[in-house]
């Protein structure tokens, strides 16, 4: 465990992804989300977490083994087609993490998500976090898009709305 990570998850915490995605930020995400989807049947959800604390961070947890456990508590693997894609920010340590259903994870598979992931961290490392995420909002829907197209009305199955934790 790494001294300079836990103070850097200290120091930064929740207030951080507060400044950087204000409600307006949060908005337009929400609305490239929506957007994303009506090109096709799959459901994306973006959360952004601004650092860990308690048992996560000292248990020295990986932003990927944090996105798992993100990806199931909100139910991203409950669609119908297995398709649901999470976009998970760990703002502190400005780790991007795609976690994928199976139905769509074995279309894309790890080297097209980690694609994704690098261009929106190279965003964030000049603190372009907006375009940044909606940047990898449209790369997913793109993805999802080509393997899993509109097949007329569906039933948006999970909330577009970004999740600030």
């Amino acid at each position: 465990m790494s001294i300079k990570r836990i103070a850097r998850h200290l120091v930064q915490h929740h207030w951080r992804a507060k400044q950087i995605f204000p409600r307006a930020v949060l908005d337009r995400i929400e609305q490239a989300i929506k957007r994303g989807e009506a090109t096709h049947s799959g459901q994306v959800r973006f959360v952004v977490e601004g650092a860990l604390d308690g048992r996560p961070l000292f248990r020295n947890q990986p932003a990927r083994e944090r996105a798992l456990d993100v990806f199931s508590h909100l139910r991203i693997w409950d669609t119908a087609h297995n398709n649901g894609v999470l976009i998970y920010l760990l703002l502190a340590d400005r780790d991007v993490e795609i976690v994928a259903d199976r139905g769509i994870d074995s279309k894309v598979g790890a080297e097209g998500w980690e694609t994704i992931c690098r261009a929106m961290e190279a965003e964030f490392a000049s603190s372009r976090f907006e375009r940044g995420v909606i940047g990898g909002i449209e790369a997913v829907s793109r993805e999802l898009a080509r393997h899993f197209p509109p097949q007329g009305p569906h039933a948006n199955e999970l909330p577009d709305t970004p999740v600030v934790m």
